[in-house]
């Protein structure tokens, strides 16, 4: 379909709430296909939709077992705790600890509005709680432990 243009932090629109999705319309549909194109563009783990400047309850995540899309996502339960490096597609190149739970379980509806429960830990549980945050209007950088870091993802192998 067509890569879609990475808000930045500072973006007015990243800082908004977003609305519900109540259908499944043809635009959501190409929606959800540019933003996952867009996350693997850009070597993301999630992404979601107010990061392409669309106000809408749509997140999609890959933690490299395949796509996963989360349309009107509600975090059921959360557990554990973890500390570790967090990045995001609109704050390239920093980074920065952020303690998130270790275990989420989350109610959400797939791209053909079915409803499902899924239960994740470690950089699941650590992607749903990032992604989940941003259609609240949050960024990782509110909740980050000490300062933030450069981080070159590019010479990674």
């Amino acid at each position: 379909m067509a890569l879609r243009t990475i808000r930045i932090q500072g973006d007015p629109v990243l800082t908004k709430k977003c609305k519900p999705i109540t259908e499944m319309t043809p635009k959501i549909k190409d929606l959800i296909v540019d933003m996952i194109e867009t996350m693997y563009e850009a070597n993301g783990v999630g992404l979601a939709a107010p990061q392409v400047g669309i106000l809408k309850r749509l997140v999609v995540i890959d933690v490299g077992e395949g796509p996963i899309v989360f349309i009107n996502p509600i975090l059921l339960e959360s557990s554990g705790e973890q500390t570790g490096d967090e990045g995001c597609l609109s704050l390239p190149g920093k980074a920065g600890q952020v303690t998130r739970p270790n275990y989420v379980k989350v109610k959400a509806y797939n791209e053909n509005m079915e409803e499902y429960i899924l239960e994740g830990t470690e950089l699941l549980a650590r992607a749903v709680c990032h992604e989940l945050d941003h259609l609240d209007g949050h960024m990782y950088t509110e909740k980050v432990e000490g300062p933030l870091h450069e981080v070159d993802y590019g010479s990674e192998e």
